[in-house]
C-alpha cells in the first residue's frame, strides 16, 4: 500500500540490480571514461535519425518518453482550461477531463495510442513523479489552511461543518451496502469499503472552494466567511478520516491498526507542538518572516515535507498525510506561507498535478458504465452525494440564522468535490478497495458536482442579494446581520446622501499600480476643499478672546469630502492569489499603495477608507462600479497612463504636415512630434494578455485600457479618468505653488456638462483658475477675412493653407458615415428630439455660469473666463489654445489641466474626419487610445501636448443608453 516509498524503493532496486548485472557480465570492469563513451555511442545509435521510435519504452533511459507524456498531458489540460475558463469553471475540471480523455474512455480507444504514449512499463516512472507532485500539492493545501479562520467563526462554521459531514457519511455508508454486493470483490472487507465510501461522500474540496468563492466575489460576504471556515474544518477532519481509513486497510489485525493510529497520532503531536516551534524559530532566525524564505529555510522545509511524507508512508498511512502536516506547521507571519506557495505552485499546478490526474484518467473507463444497473447506481451516487451535503449544510445554516436563500447557497458551495475526492478515490483504487467500475462511477460523480457548484451559486445568490460582512471583519457574532453591514460601514458616515447641489463630495479612487499613485495624489489634492484663510490679525483676536473668556465664533464650515480608495489585484490561476483573497483583512492592512494613499489623506485632513478586491481581469471594471454604488459615491477617479513614446521636437515625421506661416508665427516653440506607431488589435490578447512579466509598456497600457473601458461601460456613477501625460522622472507632476490653470473645451453633451460643473467646483479653490471655451464649427468663407460668424476677435489667425485645409476637411466630413465613429464613444442613436433636448440642456448650463443668479457661485466664477469660439477646425483650435495656455502656465510656475468630455453623446458635430487629419499631421495612435479617452483627448495626446487631462463620462442610466 505505501505507494510513495514503494515506488522509490522499486526504482532504486531496479537501478542497483542492473548495475550489478553489468558488473558480473564483464570479466574486467571498464574505466569510467570507457563507460561514458559506450553510453554516448549507444544513445547516438538509438536516436531518431537512426530510425528508432522516440516513444519506445526504455527503462534504462525513461526521460525521452516521459517528456513526450508530459507534453501531451500539459497541452491537453491547458487547451481544455482555456475553454472552460469562459464558463467560469475551476481548473480542476479541465485536469480531470484531460485525464479521462487521454485514458481508455476516449483516446485510449485509438489503436496504438496507449501502447506508444502511455505504455504499462513507463507508468512506474510517471507514478513516482505524480506522487511527488501530490505530496507537494498537499503541502500547499496545508499552507492554504489557516486555523485562525475557524477560531473567529467557530459557532457557525463548526455546526455547518459537522452537519455537512455526518449526514453525507451516513448516506454513503448506506449506499455502500448494495454497491459492495453488486460491484466489489467479496475478498475486500466491507468495513474498509464503507469507510472509503463515507469519506468520499463527506469530503469538501477546500482549494477549489476557495477559488470559487474568490472568483464569484463572495469571499467577504457572511455566506463566504462561513463557507470558508466550515471548509477548513471539513478539510482537516476529512484528511484525518482518510488517514484512519488507510491505517485500517493496511493493518493486518485490529491490534496492528491501533498501533498504526497511535504512532500516527504521536507523529502529528510531534509536528504540531515541537517541529512547529522549531520551524518558527528558524524562520525568525533566518529573517524569512521579514524578507521571505531564505535558501536555508527552503531547504529545511523541503526536507521536512518529504521526511514527514516518508515517515507516514512507512508506518502504514499515506504519504500525503505527512506532507499535509508539514504545511500546517509553517508560520503564517509576514505572509511566509503565501511566499512559499508562490515558489512552488507553478511547477506543481502545471506539471505534477496534471500527471496525477492522468494516472486517474488511465484508471477511469466510462465505457464500463454500459448497462442500466450501473447507470442507476451512478445516478444514485450523484443524487445522494449532493442531497447529503446540500441538506445537512442548508439545515445547519438555517438553524444558525441565515435565510433560506443564503442557507441553500452554503449547501451548494459545500457540495463542491473537486480534486480532494479524486485523491481519496485514487487511494482507495491503489489499495484494491475500489474496482475500476466503481472508481469510474465516483469520478463522474465528483466531476458533475464540481461542475454544478458555480451555476448553482450564481442562481441562488445573485450580487444584488449578497450581504457583506461588517467592517470589523469576519468575526461577526451572529448571522442575523442582514441589512446592518452597510449601516455600520464607516465609509458611509458623514454628509447625507441626498444631493442638494451639483458639488461632489464622495469619491471612489482606484489604485491599480504604483506608477498610478502620483497622479491620484495630484487629482485628490485638487478635490479637497481649500483651507480657511489664515490671518495673523484673526489669530490674535481669537487668542485675546479666549484669554478674556469670551465665546469665539466657530470658523465657517468646510464642505466635507469622503474618499474611498479601492485597491485592485487581478486574480490569477495561482493558488497564492486565492490565499491572498482569503486573507483580505491582513492584506488590506499591509498593502503599501493603500498605506501611502491613506497617509496622504490624513496629512491633508481628508478621511480615507480603504478596501481591496482580488477579482479576475474581466470583472475589474464591474467591481469598481459595484463598489461606487455600494458607497454611494458621486464620482469615480481612475488613473490611466497612455503609452509613452520618444519625443523629438525637431525630428521630422513622414506624415507630419508643415505648419502654415501664420501658425509658425504664433508658435513660440514648435509642438513636439511624438513617434507613435499604430497598434493593431491582436485577436488573441484576451487569451495571452500582456500583463505578464517582461511585457512592453505599450502592451501594459493597452491591457489597462480594457479595464478602463469596462468601467465606462458598466458604471452607473460619474467617472473621471485622469490621463497622466508625464513620464516618471521627468517634469514635476505638480506646480511649485500648487496653482493650476484649467482649460475646458465645451462642445456640448452630458459629458461636457459634467466637466463644466466640475471645473466650477474646482475653482472654489483660490489657487485654481479656468478658461471655458464653447467651441462650435464655422463654415469657411473662401477669400474672406473671417472664418465664421460670431467669432469676433477671439478667433485665431488662419492663413490660406488653413482655409484650404478646412475646406478639404469639410468636404471629407460630409462623406463620413456613422459607422466610422468609434463604438465606445457613442451611446445609442441620437434622434432629432434628443439632440434638441441636449442642446437645450447645454444652453441652460452655459447660461447658468455666464449669467449667474446664485451668489454662492460668485467666488468660483470670478476666477473663470468664458469664451465662445467658432472655427472651421474645432479640434485644431483647442490644440492651439492648449499650447498657448501651457506656455503661459510654465511662465507662471503653474500647471495646465484640461477637463474634457469623453463622448459626443447627443451632439451634432462629428470629429472623426478632423481627428484623422490630426493623426496624419502628428503621427498615428493606437486604437485603444481613441476608444478609451474619446476624440478631444486623443487629439491632445497625439499632438504631444504635455498637459494632464481629466476625461469625464456622465453616469449611464437606462434612459441615456
Amino acid at each position: 500500500m505505501p505507494q510513495f516509498s514503494a515506488a522509490v524503493l522499486a526504482i532504486a532496486r531496479r537501478v542497483i540490480h542492473r548495475r550489478a548485472a553489468a558488473e558480473q557480465a564483464s570479466p574486467t570492469r571498464p574505466s569510467l571514461l570507457v563507460s561514458v563513451q559506450t553510453d554516448v555511442t549507444r544513445r547516438l545509435k538509438g536516436g531518431l535519425l537512426n530510425g528508432q521510435d522516440p516513444t519506445a519504452v526504455n527503462t534504462a533511459d525513461p526521460l525521452r518518453l516521459w517528456i513526450v507524456q508530459v507534453g501531451v498531458i500539459v497541452l491537453t489540460t491547458q487547451l481544455l482550461g482555456l475553454a472552460l475558463r469562459k464558463i467560469k469553471q475551476p481548473k480542476v475540471i479541465a485536469e480531470v477531463l484531460a485525464g479521462i480523455l487521454l485514458g481508455p474512455t476516449a483516446f485510449g480507444r485509438i489503436p496504438g495510442f496507449t501502447e506508444h504514449i502511455f505504455p504499462v512499463d513507463s507508468r512506474p516512472f510517471l507514478s513516482l513523479v505524480a506522487n511527488i507532485g501530490l505530496c507537494l500539492f498537499l503541502f500547499l493545501v496545508g499552507l492554504e489552511i489557516d486555523a485562525s479562520v475557524i477560531k473567529r467563526n467557530a459557532r457557525l462554521s463548526v455546526t455547518v461543518a459537522l452537519a455537512g459531514m455526518c449526514l453525507p457519511f451516513g448516506l454513503g455508508a448506506a449506499l455502500s451496502v448494495p454497491l459492495y454486493h453488486i460491484f466489489i470483490d467479496q475478498s475486500v472487507k466491507f468495513t474498509n469499503f464503507m469507510l472509503f465510501t463515507g469519506v468520499a461522500y463527506s469530503i469538501t474540496a477546500f482549494p477549489v472552494l476557495c477559488r470559487i468563492l474568490t472568483e464569484l466575489k463572495i469571499l467577504d460576504t457572511t455566506v463566504g466567511i462561513v463557507v470558508l471556515s466550515a471548509g477548513v474544518g471539513n478539510d482537516i477532519v476529512g484528511w484525518t478520516l482518510l488517514a484512519l481509513s488507510v491505517a485500517l486497510v493496511n493493518a493486518g489485525s485490529g491490534l496492528m491498526a491501533l498501533w498504526i493510529l497511535l504512532v500516527c497520532v504521536g507523529w502529528t503531536l510531534f509536528m504540531l507542538f515541537f517541529m512547529k516551534r522549531v520551524l518558527y524559530w528558524l524562520a525568525r532566525r533566518t529573517g524569512s518572516t521579514r524578507d521571505g524564505p531564505s535558501m536555508f529555510f527552503m531547504t529545511v522545509t523541503m526536507l521536512l515535507v518529504f521526511g514527514s511524507a516518508f515517515f507516514t508512508d512507512i508506518i502504514g498511512v499515506h504519504a500525503i498525510f505527512g506532507a499535509f502536516l508539514a504545511g500546517l506547521i509553517v508560520p503564517r507571519d509576514g505572509g511566509l506561507a503565501i511566499t512559499l506557495t508562490e515558489k512552488l505552485e507553478d511547477m506543481v499546478s502545471i506539471i505534477f498535478l496534471p500527471l496525477y490526474f492522468m494516472l486517474s484518467g488511465l484508471s477511469t473507463d466510462l465505457g464500463l458504465l454500459n448497462n442500466g444497473i450501473t447507470w442507476a447506481f451512478t445516478i444514485a451516487i450523484c443524487s445522494l452525494s449532493y442531497f447529503g451535503k446540500f441538506t445537512g449544510c442548508t439545515v445547519a445554516a438555517r438553524v444558525a440564522g441565515f435565510n433560506w436563500r443564503e442557507a441553500s447557497t452554503i449547501g451548494s458551495l459545500m457540495s463542491c468535490k473537486g480534486l480532494v475526492e479524486l485523491i481519496v478515490l485514487n487511494v482507495g483504487l491503489s489499495a484494491g478497495i475500489l474496482s475500476q467500475r466503481v472508481f469510474s462511477m465516483f469520478v463522474l460523480e465528483a466531476l458533475v458536482l464540481t461542475f454544478m457548484t458555480t451555476p448553482a451559486v450564481v442562481l441562488l445568490y445573485p450580487p444584488e442579494l449578497r450581504v457583506r460582512a461588517s467592517a470589523t471583519g469576519a468575526n461577526f457574532a451572529s448571522a442575523d446581520v442582514q441589512g446592518t453591514a452597510e449601516d455600520n460601514d464607516p465609509r458611509l458616515d458623514g454628509p447625507s446622501t441626498a444631493r442638494t447641489d451639483d458639488k461632489k463630495s464622495r469619491f471612489t479612487v482606484v489604485l491599480d499600480k504604483i506608477e498610478h499613485l502620483p497622479g491620484m495624489m495630484a487629482i485628490t489634492q485638487l478635490i479637497l476643499p481649500p483651507p480657511p484663510p489664515y490671518s495673523e490679525h484673526t489669530l490674535s483676536i481669537q487668542s485675546s478672546a479666549e484669554l478674556d473668556g469670551k465665546d469665539v465664533p466657530p470658523p465657517p464650515p468646510i464642505p466635507p469630502v469622503s474618499i474611498d480608495a479601492i485597491r485592485l489585484i487581478e486574480l490569477s490561476d495561482r493558488t497564492s492569489a486565492v490565499m491572498r483573497g482569503s486573507n483580505i483583512e491582513a492584506l488590506t492592512a499591509t498593502d503599501p499603495l493603500l498605506d501611502i494613499f491613506t497617509t496622504f489623506g490624513a496629512l491633508h485632513g481628508a478621511p480615507v477608507s480603504s478596501s481591496l478586491s482580488i477579482v479576475p481581469f474581466d470583472d475589474l471594471g464591474a467591481t469598481v462600479a459595484e463598489q461606487a454604488q455600494r458607497t454611494e459615491a458621486h464620482l469615480i477617479l481612475v488613473p490611466w497612463l497612455p503609452p509613452h513614446h520618444s519625443l523629438g521636437a525637431h525630428e521630422s515625421h513622414p506624415h507630419h504636415a508643415p505648419h502654415s506661416s501664420a501658425q509658425q508665427a504664433t508658435m513660440a516653440t514648435p509642438l513636439p512630434t511624438p513617434r507613435v506607431t499604430s497598434h493593431m488589435q491582436n485577436p488573441f490578447e484576451a487569451l495571452f494578455r500582456a500583463t505578464a512579466a517582461g511585457a512592453e509598456e505599450r502592451d501594459a497600457s493597452i491591457s489597462h485600457s480594457h479595464f478602463v473601458r469596462a468601467l465606462f461601460a458598466s458604471s452607473r456613477t460619474d467617472v473621471a479618468l485622469f490621463v497622466d501625460r508625464h513620464t516618471p522622472g521627468g517634469v514635476a507632476k505638480v506646480s511649485h505653488g500648487g496653482t493650476y490653470r484649467l482649460l475646458v473645451p465645451f462642445f456640448g453633451g452630458p459629458d461636457d456638462r459634467l466637466a463644466l460643473d466640475f471645473a466650477v467646483q474646482l475653482c472654489a479653490n483660490p489657487k485654481i483658475c479656468a478658461t471655458v471655451v464653447r467651441v462650435s464649427k464655422a463654415d469657411v468663407v473662401v477669400g474672406g477675412a473671417g472664418l465664421g460668424a460670431g467669432a469676433g476677435d477671439k478667433l485665431p489667425a488662419y492663413g490660406e493653407d488653413d482655409r484650404k485645409h478646412a475646406g478639404d476637411l469639410h468636404q471629407h466630413q460630409n462623406t463620413t458615415t456613422i459607422a466610422s465613429v468609434f463604438p465606445d464613444t457613442v451611446y445609442g442613436h441620437a434622434t432629432t428630439q434628443t439632440r434638441l433636448q441636449s442642446e437645450t440642456a447645454d444652453n441652460i448650463a452655459w447660461a447658468r455660469y455666464t449669467q449667474p443668479t446664485d451668489p454662492a457661485l460668485s467666488p468660483a466664477l470670478a476666477r473663470m473666463e468664458f469664451v465662445e469660439e467658432a472655427a472651421p477646425a474645432p479640434l485644431h483650435a483647442v490644440l492651439e489654445r492648449a499650447r498657448k495656455m501651457s506656455d503661459a502656465a510654465v511662465e507662471e510656475h503653474s500647471r495646465l489641466l484640461v477637463l474634457a468630455g469623453r463622448s459626443r453623446r447627443f451632439a451634432v458635430e462629428n470629429h472623426h474626419a478632423e481627428l484623422k487629419t490630426i493623426t496624419e499631421e502628428y503621427g498615428g495612435v493606437g486604437g485603444e487610445v481613441k476608444r478609451t479617452v474619446g476624440d478631444v483627448t486623443t487629439a491632445l495626446v497625439v499632438s504631444g501636448c504635455q498637459a494632464n487631462v481629466i476625461v469625464f463620462q456622465a453616469a449611464l442610466t437606462p434612459e441615456s443608453e
